[in-house]
């Protein structure tokens, strides 16, 4: 579900409509510099199963207590135990820098704080912002300094968590520095990305920060995240370090919360010896100037660099990155990373560590993580902050939302080939900006195009039996298109061609093969058959995924991706849609083929231990760490198991199914604020909130998100409409073959009525408590009116037509006649 710290950009997770001026041919301003690359009637129970199913719900609450008291996650683990701790090889030293032939502003920066464990001896951390670099830019004749940086030290690619401009995607220059200087998304002032305005000089070579008033202003009333500008800075200064900045820019991150700088220069040579300074920060602005020089006179973006300019400004920030290097004191580590975006389009952006970490060790080379992201190869700009506090030894207030940076664990490819791997993401989030629009357009005029077509052949007759085969075939694969949304990440279809026609392909390719296993096996002649294949197939691949990293999930087009930033690891609003309607249809098919025989004991177990573990994984911070969807999915398997077991809901269950959903969250939230700072979610983090009083500003960013999706994203919400007609209207009501295809299927499979009102109730709940809002129900109705569409035609194959038979003739009278 959405995370505590949702998106930071007008670009929605999921299938939203792109942000204005988000739109545009893809790589049409860079294609040249684009290297081609390699791409989801109820059953009435008896007093035996009423006391089956007592015992079954203290044995749900047993095991959930159980397995909530496990310390630790197996995510969290796996993360810990490929921190820096690799040495880098002796001989592994570092190349003199390439002599710069141009001065370049660099900025000082203060250090930060936040790390799992202070270093044994703290030491100088310089950071180098070069705002816009991508890792499509790096090439190793052209960049020589950059691409030394890569082969000697960790590389990731960098989601810049900032705020951007009204109704833009992109990240401003001044805003990635200000997020550096608060480590928590802040923002600038104005509808335009502007440069940094020039420090005022002050006494003993320091500076102060113009306008620093009008920023901190503009992030404590108009900036929702809260951001404390100057926190970096200041926490250098209380802990009696000295910080330098280099350039306008690291000005912004250097500064403390007065907006003061205890050294600056415009450029990293006028601060001469680096030594006596803690923290030392450089700008390298050579892409942004650049960049910015092309602005509009109506306070527009700026086009697109040429490739030619492009090229000779990164030549430019590579001799500047050379000239800081040059400089760069013995043993201090260094940071650098692309704080922001120099293009009209938001991108991912180079970040690469070099010397001792957090730990002690040095950066292998290779990839970086981070907890923040549990993605090999992806940090954040707020990262970058807490990194910098954790490697100067200093203690991390709350308001750093972010986690050190550390090793993914030495590679033995290439530098090319990591550069290529960064690249190839950067691509992967940018095709599918481009295809998500239009693809869920498509999805849903299809998806309403079919319905009719079905209600056609429900209402009129038309087609005959060979038209009913034709339904349930297209509704099978309907219904397993979701999952082959995620499925279809196993093939890199955003690296071929045409990658609109590439994604479609591969989807329906998935849904057909899992379509074929459901109506292949011996079970194809069960009413709910098919539909227990495919909503089993959709719950178990998304729960292994959720359990191994959740992969799938990242750059798919029901997915999330890196650049919007809203999250990075567990279940997304879309995932947990389609994962909650197929667990919880899986198990009123299973059950239903354990009723008859006579196990409704059995079948009640198979659902509460399941179920239980289903809706755990979506919870628990290593896994889903999904917030709003643990008392919706809750909901929706208790109600579930209530009518399988044969009881009637009411009120006071409703009550009691309610409370123990939120109860249930409150408890993953508080266990994961147990653990330390460091290892904390969102979860954990929004106990904190509650906590410090912030969380209402939380609640009310999520409330205004999932009103304004519900609102505009008219698409899902006629596709939910329709969905919801043609299962009320259509199937619901008397068909050309008589009875109401639905009640035949309740008639003939009693399990069905339950997992449908179940899979509702929870699509309801998600709705209410998420903050993708229609999103939510619109792909549930996706997965469960197409699979019960298929139970519906068989159950009207397997029952004999009831329409009424030709009246006879009026009876005539034996009466005689009258007289």
């Amino acid at each position: 579900m959405g995370a505590v710290h949702g998106g930071h950009r007008p670009v929605p997770a999921g299938p939203f409509p792109a942000p204005p001026g988000a739109a545009g041919p893809l790589h049409a301003a860079r294609a040249p510099e684009r290297p081609a690359r390699a791409a989801r009637t109820a059953a009435r129970g008896v007093p035996a199963a009423r006391a089956a199913a007592r015992v079954l719900w203290a044995a749900l609450v047993a095991v959930f207590t159980l397995v909530l008291l496990v310390p630790g996650t197996a995510a969290h683990a796996a993360v810990s135990a490929t921190a820096s701790s690799a040495p880098v090889p002796a001989s592994a030293s570092v190349p003199a820098p390439v002599p710069a032939t141009a001065s370049v502003p660099a900025s000082v920066t203060v250090p930060s704080i936040a790390s799992p464990a202070a270093p044994a001896n703290p030491g100088q951390v310089v950071v180098i912002g070069v705002p816009g670099l991508e890792w499509d830019d790096l090439d190793r004749a052209r960049t020589p300094n950059l691409w030394g940086l890569v082969e000697r030290g960790g590389s990731a690619s960098m989601s810049t968590r900032a705020v951007p401009p009204p109704g833009r995607s992109l990240i401003c220059p001044v805003a990635g520095w200000l997020t550096v200087s608060a480590g928590q998304r802040a923002g600038a002032p104005g509808d335009d990305c502007a440069p940094p305005a020039v420090p005022q000089p002050g006494p003993d070579g320091g500076a102060s920060v113009p306008d620093w008033s009008r920023l901190t202003a503009h992030n404590a009333a108009e900036v929702s995240y809260r951001p404390v500008l100057g926190q970096l800075g200041q926490l250098v200064a209380d802990a009696g370090g000295k910080a330098a900045a280099a350039g306008p820019g690291a000005a912004l991150a250097a500064a403390d919360k007065s907006g003061n700088i205890g050294k600056y220069a415009p450029s990293i040579g006028g601060l001469g010896d680096l030594a006596p300074y803690r923290l030392v920060v450089a700008e390298v602005p050579d892409l942004a100037e650049a960049w910015l020089r092309g602005r509009p006179g109506d306070g527009g973006p700026p086009a697109a660099l040429t490739d030619r300019a492009r090229r000779e400004a990164v030549a430019a920030a590579d001799r500047g990155v050379g000239a800081i290097l040059g400089q760069v004191p013995p043993g201090a580590t260094v940071l650098l990373g692309g704080l922001s975006d120099a293009s009209p389009t938001a991108h991912l952006h180079v970040a690469v560590a070099r010397g001792a970490s957090p730990g002690g060790a040095p950066y292998p080379r290779g990839l970086l993580t981070a907890p923040s992201t549990r993605q090999d190869g992806l940090v954040t700009n707020t990262d970058l902050t807490a990194t910098v506090i954790a490697l100067l030894g200093l203690e991390a207030p709350n308001t750093v939302v972010g986690h050190a940076w550390r090793s993914a664990g030495p590679v033995g490819g290439s530098a090319a080939a990591t550069v290529d791997r960064l690249a190839d993401d950067d691509l992967a989030s940018e095709v599918l900006r481009e295809v998500r629009g239009p693809f869920f357009t498509g999805l849903v005029t299809v998806q309403i195009l079919f319905y009719v077509l079905a209600a056609v052949a429900f209402r009129r007759g038309w087609g005959g039996s060979r038209a009913l085969t034709a339904v349930r075939g297209v509704a099978t694969v309907s219904g397993a298109i979701p999952v082959g949304i995620f499925l279809a990440q196993l093939v890199p279809w955003w690296s071929l061609p045409a990658p609109m026609a590439a994604l479609v392909l591969t989807i329906v390719a998935v849904a057909c093969v899992v379509a074929a296993l459901a109506l292949a096996g011996p079970w194809r002649a069960h009413v709910l058959g098919p539909l227990t294949v495919v909503a089993a197939i959709t719950s178990l691949a998304l729960l292994a995924d959720v359990m191994t990293g959740s992969r799938l999930q990242v750059n798919a087009v029901g997915g999330y991706e890196p650049v919007t930033g809203g999250r990075f690891y567990g279940f997304g609003n879309i995932a947990f849609a389609i994962y909650s309607a197929g667990t919880i249809l899986a198990l009123a098919g299973i059950a239903q083929w354990l009723l008859p025989r006579g196990r409704r004991a059995l079948a009640l177990a198979v659902c509460v231990l399941y179920g239980g573990l289903a809706v755990f994984a979506d919870g628990w911070p290593g896994w889903g760490a999904d917030f709003g969807g643990v008392p919706a999915f809750l909901a929706g398997v208790a109600v579930l198991v209530v009518l399988l077991s044969g009881r009637r809901l009411s009120v006071a269950k409703a009550v009691l199914i309610g409370t123990a959903g939120v109860l249930a969250i409150t408890v993953i939230a508080v266990a994961d604020w147990l653990r330390p700072a460091e290892q904390r979610t969102h979860l954990g983090a929004f106990v904190q909130q509650v906590l410090d009083g912030e969380a209402w500003a939380v609640v009310t960013r999520k409330f205004g998100a999932m009103l304004g999706i519900t609102v505009g994203n008219w698409p899902l919400t006629l596709l939910s409409l329709v969905a919801l007609a043609f299962l009320f209207l259509v199937l619901d009501r008397p068909s050309r073959w008589g009875a109401s295809a639905l009640g035949r299927a309740y008639a003939l499979a009693p399990a069905l009525r339950a997992g449908l009102i179940g899979a509702l109730v929870c699509a309801l709940a998600g709705f209410l408590l998420n903050d993708s809002g229609i999103a939510i129900p619109a792909m549930a109705l996706t997965v469960a009116v197409p699979l019960t569409l298929t139970a519906c035609v068989r159950a009207l194959r397997l029952s004999p037509p009831t329409t009424p038979g030709r009246a006879s003739e009026p009876a005539g009278t034996t009466a005689p006649p009258a007289p």
